[in-house]
Formats: structure tokens, sequence, C-alpha cells
């Protein structure tokens, strides 16, 4: 993984940004399949509210870990890649909703 200069994604309360970026790619690693956590929640598992943070971080380096299991609060796959995520909840067998519009989220249940 390439490392972040100084002025990338970090956490001025608590972490330095190196620190920040492999404390949220820990936590993304540590959920289990057929699980999911929100961006807040990945944020205020390190004490952080900085879930935009958590965003900036997977953008940039969440692709060596399993990037579908962080969704937005609602339980929206995360933007731009809802087709390749739900190939990945259909074979952890991650519980799914179906919304009106034809779409889906992540059921609550899935939740960590």
């Amino acid at each position: 993984m390439a490392r972040p200069s100084p002025s990338a994604s970090s956490d001025p309360d608590r972490l330095g940004p190196d620190e920040f970026v492999d404390a949220v790619l820990d936590v993304v690693a540590g959920i289990p399949p057929g699980r999911v956590m929100a961006y807040g929640q990945v944020a205020a598992t390190l004490g952080s509210r900085s879930a935009r943070g958590v965003g900036r971080v997977m953008s940039r380096y969440g692709g060596e870990v399993p990037w579908w299991r962080v969704v937005r609060a609602g339980g929206l796959p995360p933007s731009c890649h809802d087709d390749e995520a739900l190939q990945h909840y259909r074979a952890e067998g991650t519980p799914l909703v179906t919304r009106a519009d034809g779409g889906y989220r992540v059921a609550a249940s899935a939740f960590l």
C-alpha cells in the first residue's frame, strides 16, 4: 500500500495520517463476511467523528480490504459500486432489502 502524504486524510484529534489510514484499514479488514459497518461506525471505533475521513481512506486505499463491508449509514453501498458490491453481498449471504425504486440496501441486521 502506498503511504499517504502528510496532507492526506487524518484525524488530528487522535492519529497522524499514516496511523489513521492503517487503523481504518485494520478495522475494515476485521469486519466478518456477511456483516457491515457504516463509515461513521468505523470512525467511532477509532475514537473519531470523521466519517468523511474514513471515506477518503477507503477511496484511496480500500482496494486491499473488503471495501464493500463499509456502507453509508442508511445501508446503501459505496457510491458508484452498487453492482460490484451486490455480487460480494450475495456471495457472503449479507441480508439485503429491496427498495421501492428497485435498488437495494443492506439490512439493519447486517450492521455490527
